[in-house]
C-alpha cells in the first residue's frame, strides 16, 4: 500500500477504535490529525494527540514501513525532530531524532474493507474508476461536490490569468486580447495563436482598428500565413502582403512560422484562416472589449458583442485563392458560447476575485448556468453514467472532475470516491 493512502486514512480519522496503539501498547487518541503537508518536512503539522494519559502536540511522520524514515535520512535532518509520533503500515525498526532520542511509533489499524476499496479503484480500467458505483451515490451530494470542482476550475483559470497580468505589466485589456486569441485557436490551433498574439501586441492592433483590410494584413502577416501559399497570390493575398511589409516596418515585427498552424482533420469553418478573419472583424467593431464585457456583462449583450462578421472576401474563401460558393463566415453561436466559456467567464470571475466584487464573481457563474452545456466526448460519457448535463456550468464542474482526478486516478482527493472508499 503507498504512503497517499495511509496519509487517507489518518486525515480522516479512518481508524479502528480502541485498537490504534503505540509499539508499547498506549492506546492513541486522534483528536487532531493535523494540516496535511504538501511540502518539504512532515507529512502533517500541529496534530494533537492522547497517547496513554498524556495530550501531545505536534508534527506527523507516516510511512509504509518503519525503515522509511532512515532510507529518508530523517535521523539526520533537524526539521523532523518535531515529530511526536512515527505512524506506520509495518513497524520493522526503531526510529531516532537527530539527538538520538527515541520517537513513538504506531502502526496504523483501519477497516480491511477501505483497503480492499482503494485496490479496486486503482485496478479498474474503466472510463472512471467509480463508473459501476456511481448510480449509489445521491445526486445531491454529486452536485455539491460539482459546485466544488467548478470553483476549483474558475481558480485555476483565474491563477492563470494573474500570472499572464505579471507579464503584461497589469494591463487586463493585453492580457484579455491574449486568452481571447488562444481560445480562438479553439484547441487545434490554441498555441500558434497565442504566440500570433503574444508577437502582435494589442497596441499596433489598435492603432488601425478602424480599418478590417489593415487588421486583416497585421493579424495574417504576422500568422506567417500570408507568406505560406504555394499558389500564385490572388489580388485581395496581395494588397494584404503589400500592406503587411510597410505595417510590418512600422512596428518592427518579426511573423511566426506560418507551418505552426494545423489544417488536417478540420472542417473548412475551423480553418486558421476563417478564425483570423472572424478575429480581426471583432477587434475591427469593439474597442477596450474588456472594459466593454466588465461594464455590460449580460448574456445577450456579450452574444452581440461577439457576432462579427468577417470582410466580404471571406465569403467566397475559406482560404487564399480558393473561391467557394458564397456564404457567411459569421462566428456561429456555439462558437460564441465557447468563447464566453473559456474566455469571459475566467476574467469575470478573475477580475472579480482580484478586486473583491462577489458581484462580478457570481455574474460569472451565472453566465454558466444560463449557456448550454459544452458537447464533446467526455459530456456524453458523463451522461451515459447517469449524470445531468444541462449547463456550461455542469460541463465545466465535470471536465475538472474528469481531468484532474478521475483520469490521474485521484479517488482520495475526490468526494465522491471517500463515498465510495467507505462503502463497507
Amino acid at each position: 500500500m503507498n504512503e497517499k493512502f495511509l496519509h487517507y486514512i489518518w486525515q480522516h480519522k479512518l481508524l479502528v477504535a480502541n485498537h490504534f496503539k503505540t509499539e508499547d501498547g498506549e492506546i492513541i487518541e486522534v483528536i487532531d490529525p493535523g494540516k496535511l503537508n504538501t511540502d518539504a518536512g512532515p507529512d502533517f503539522f500541529n496534530a494533537k494527540l492522547k497517547i496513554g494519559n498524556t495530550l501531545w502536540a505536534g508534527n506527523v511522520e507516516i510511512h509504509v514501513h518503519a525503515s522509511d524514515w532512515s532510507k529518508h535520512l530523517h535521523n539526520t535532518d533537524k526539521v523532523y525532530d518535531s515529530v511526536i509520533l512515527h505512524v506506520v503500515q509495518k513497524i520493522d525498526a526503531a526510529v531516532h531524532r537527530t539527538t538520538g532520542e527515541k520517537i513513538i511509533q504506531a502502526q496504523l489499524a483501519y477497516p480491511t474493507y477501505l483497503e480492499k476499496n482503494y485496490e479496486a479503484l486503482l485496478a479498474d480500467t474503466q472510463w472512471i474508476a467509480c463508473a459501476n458505483k456511481l448510480q449509489e451515490i445521491d445526486a445531491i451530494f454529486i452536485h455539491s461536490w460539482l459546485n466544488a470542482t467548478l470553483t476549483e476550475r474558475l481558480t485555476n483559470k483565474a491563477d492563470f490569468i494573474l500570472s499572464l497580468l505579471q507579464d503584461t505589466k497589469q494591463n487586463w485589456e493585453e492580457a484579455f486580447y491574449i486568452v481571447l486569441a488562444r481560445n480562438f485557436g479553439f484547441g487545434t490551433n490554441s498555441d500558434a495563436f497565442e504566440l500570433l498574439a503574444k508577437s502582435l501586441p494589442q497596441s499596433n492592433l489598435s492603432k488601425h482598428k478602424d480599418n478590417l483590410f489593415q487588421l486583416e494584413a497585421l493579424l495574417f502577416g504576422q500568422s506567417g500565413l500570408l507568406q505560406l501559399q504555394k499558389k500564385q497570390p490572388d489580388e485581395y493575398q496581395l494588397a494584404l502582403q503589400k500592406e503587411y511589409a510597410f505595417l510590418q516596418s512600422k512596428f518592427n515585427l518579426t511573423p511566426i512560422d506560418g507551418k505552426l498552424w494545423k489544417m488536417l482533420r478540420l472542417r473548412p469553418t475551423n480553418f486558421p484562416y476563417i478564425r483570423l478573419a472572424q478575429f480581426a472583424a471583432l477587434i475591427h467593431q469593439s474597442s477596450k472589449l474588456f472594459s466593454k464585457i466588465i461594464e455590460n456583462p449580460s448574456l445577450k449583450e456579450l452574444q452581440k458583442l461577439f457576432n462579427c462578421e468577417p470582410s466580404s472576401y471571406w465569403g467566397s474563401h475559406y482560404q487564399f485563392g480558393e473561391i467557394c460558393p458564397m456564404k457567411s463566415k459569421k462566428l456561429g453561436k456555439a462558437a460564441i458560447d465557447i468563447l464566453l466559456i473559456n474566455t469571459v467567464v475566467p476574467f469575470l470571475f478573475c477580475y472579480g476575485k482580484s478586486k473583491q466584487n462577489e458581484t462580478l464573481q457570481d455574474t460569472a457563474i451565472t453566465l454558466l448556468e444560463k449557456l448550454p452545456a459544452e458537447k464533446n466526448n467526455i459530456t456524453e460519457n458523463w451522461k451515459w453514467l447517469g449524470i445531468k448535463v444541462q449547463s456550461a456550468f455542469d460541463s465545466q464542474a465535470l471536465l475538472q472532475l474528469k481531468k484532474h482526478y478521475c483520469d490521474d486516478k485521484k479517488c482520495l482527493r475526490c468526494r465522491i470516491g471517500h463515498k465510495v472508499l467507505s462503502k463497507n
